[in-house]
């Protein structure tokens, strides 16, 4: 790897730069943890909420939930309304780590399945988040990883060479999205381990 010239680095963000869980506020929303569970895998679920970082609008998802679950208006409109709670953090040492690389000449940006709503009101909760060169957001591309066509256009819109392009997600289907798009990538579980994988490719931070 250390014979690779890495000249692009591309962050995701959620659980790389920022934290993310829906129990923070769904804690206080339903606080029965049994019933909890239950909610996020049968009405508010993953596969419900990922349509909306593919582009659909959030009112559409809530009235659609909402008709097959009316008992549950409630908390489906609050998964919106308290988004800002379930980003409560960002992780320090990896944004440090992000900024380390831009004042090095490192050619950042970020790619990031997120509605588009919610990444403007993160951008707004952390200003880091303006300081790559640039983001494609899922929602604004109609595509989410990882399907390998995000990656391309996200190479094609940043002038990304694929072969010295390095990407950095905590979901390894992400990872391999990125590999099958030509891309080095390598999964992220904490900074430490970040560092080393990124001296891994000769970059230094």
């Amino acid at each position: 790897m250390s014979s690779v010239e890495i000249r692009h680095i591309v962050f995701d963000i959620g659980k790389v730069l920022i934290h993310y869980d829906p129990d923070i506020p769904f804690s206080r929303i339903i606080p029965d943890e049994a019933e909890r569970k239950w909610f996020f895998a049968n009405v508010c679920t993953h596969d419900w909420n990922i349509e909306q970082d593919r582009g659909r609008d959030w009112r559409e998802a809530e009235d659609q939930l909402i008709a097959e679950h009316p008992a549950h208006e409630e908390s489906i409109r609050a998964f919106r309304k308290h988004w800002h709670e379930m980003v409560p953090h960002a992780y320090v040492e990896c944004v440090s780590i992000m900024e380390c690389l831009i004042a090095k000449g490192y050619d950042v940006t970020l790619l990031t399945n997120f509605a588009s709503d919610t990444f403007k009101e993160a951008q707004k909760l952390y200003p880091f988040l303006t300081l790559p060169r640039g983001v494609t957001v899922s929602a604004e591309a109609g595509l989410i990883k990882p399907d390998v066509a995000i990656y391309h256009t996200h190479a094609e819109a940043f002038g990304l060479d694929p072969s010295a392009t390095l990407f950095i997600d905590d979901n390894m289907v992400n990872v391999e999205g990125a590999r099958a798009a030509g891309w080095h990538a390598v999964l992220f579980t904490d900074p430490q381990t970040l560092k080393a994988d990124l001296l891994a490719y000769g970059v230094n931070v």
